[in-house]
């Protein structure tokens, strides 16, 4: 009897906690948490223009597949940063992932099971000591933020807490308009935060439920604080007050990421890049890595998704730099897009952010099931047996598809 008959026999009358798609993550995520927790996993700026096309650009790629000749074994492994990984499907950094009790926590060990790599944002809810002890393989996130002196802090706290790596975020909402709305996120889940949110609360149990067990068995209430962007044990900002506290800070100069790169002992990432000049900046700087980015839909509304601006910059600078992507993956099959693009991995955002809301740690490691079953499907339709093999001739891509930015 397979896994699932045994479920269902045991459960018959209950949901199937496994789901088969990200979308269906994503519904069952709606259904189950609050509407202004679910709305703050779903928003892109202004329209919503770019978080529409990091999604719709994927379906203009074309696979070419053939009938005969599929490869009975295919490697989806490769590296990230020095970092070996299962397969080429990263945690993108989010902030707050207060979805559950136990939040990036939980998102750590679903990474660590399938045995791939974490982000953990500056705006995470869980220390990053926590999170590492959860899965080494964690590469803490760093926004421009304070200035040197803070910033040089939170490195040394990254390398002294055992992080595999730092990413350098620069592409954050430089608009603030949402055209559905912000969600209100409270500093702490207290009793005063429950009862503004009792009408939300009062239709969905089961998220009222695991909060209220976490209460109890810890005796306290969780605060919605930032402890990373403060000392060990100390009281972080809200995320709110952190967010204000970045657009207080004079941006960061190209001379400033060569600092970062100068003053951290281990490799660095760059995120948000979709210019090639930019890309060619970034080699310059040192970094070892750089991700196509920006930021799932979360900056300049109508910036072209990532996938278009992929292959010129890995063009550009691919022998010099890994390539990653970021945004709108939300198949297996867009993954292997990414890969023929040359792409050395993904980073996934909303979707593992929808499969913790729908089943919590469970939940993410579903999520990356889907994402190598979606992979190795199209490794078998293109009669691949490594994802190093994936490549531009295996997709039609449209004469108007690819946007060279900075050229």
């Amino acid at each position: 009897m397979s896994r699932l008959s045994k479920i269902a026999e045991a459960n018959p009358w209950r949901q199937n906690p496994w789901f088969e798609s990200v979308a269906v993550a994503q519904q069952r995520a709606k259904k189950k948490l609050p509407k202004s927790v679910y709305m703050a996993l779903v928003g892109g700026s202004e329209a919503g223009v770019t978080l529409r096309d990091n999604m719709d650009a994927f379906s203009e790629l074309e696979p070419k597949p053939h009938v005969i000749g599929a490869k009975q074994d295919r490697d989806m492994a490769t590296t990230v940063m020095g970092q070996p990984i299962s397969l080429p499907v990263m945690i993108s950094p989010t902030g707050v992932q207060a979805v559950t009790p136990d939040g990036e926590v939980d998102v750590a060990r679903a990474a660590a099971a399938r045995g791939t790599a974490m982000g953990l944002s500056s705006f995470a809810s869980k220390p990053i000591e926590e999170v590492i002890a959860a899965n080494p393989q964690t590469f803490f996130q760093v926004y421009w933020l304070g200035g040197k002196e803070r910033v040089l802090e939170r490195l040394e706290r990254a390398k002294a807490a055992g992080a595999a790596g730092v990413i350098l975020t620069t592409d954050w909402s430089f608009s603030m308009g949402r055209d559905w709305g912000s969600p209100a996120i409270p500093e702490k889940l207290d009793a005063k935060a429950m009862l503004t949110m009792a009408p939300e609360i009062a239709v969905s149990p089961r998220w009222a439920m695991e909060w209220a067990r976490d209460v109890i068995t810890n005796k306290r209430f969780p605060d919605l604080t930032t402890p990373n962007l403060v000392n060990q044990g100390e009281m972080g900002p809200t995320f709110f007050g952190a967010y204000g506290e970045w657009m207080g800070t004079p941006p960061a100069t190209w001379d400033d990421i060569a600092w970062v790169v100068d003053n951290y002992d281990g490799p660095v990432m760059l995120k948000g890049i979709t210019r090639i000049d930019d890309a060619k900046r970034a080699v310059d700087a040192g970094v070892t890595a750089i991700s196509v980015s920006n930021h799932g839909g979360n900056n300049l509304d109508a910036t072209p998704a990532s996938i278009r601006c992929l292959a010129p910059i890995v063009d550009e600078v691919g022998d010099h730099v890994e390539v990653l992507l970021d945004g709108g993956i939300r198949r297996g099959s867009d993954v292997a897009k990414a890969l023929a693009l040359g792409a050395r991995a993904v980073m996934i955002g909303r979707a593992y952010l929808w499969g913790l809301g729908a089943n919590g740690q469970a939940g993410v490691e579903n999520v990356l099931d889907i994402m190598r079953s979606g992979l190795d499907s199209s490794l078998i339709g293109l009669s691949k047996s490594s994802i190093s093999e994936l490549s531009r001739d295996d997709y039609h891509i449209p004469d108007d598809f690819v946007r060279r930015l900075g050229a």
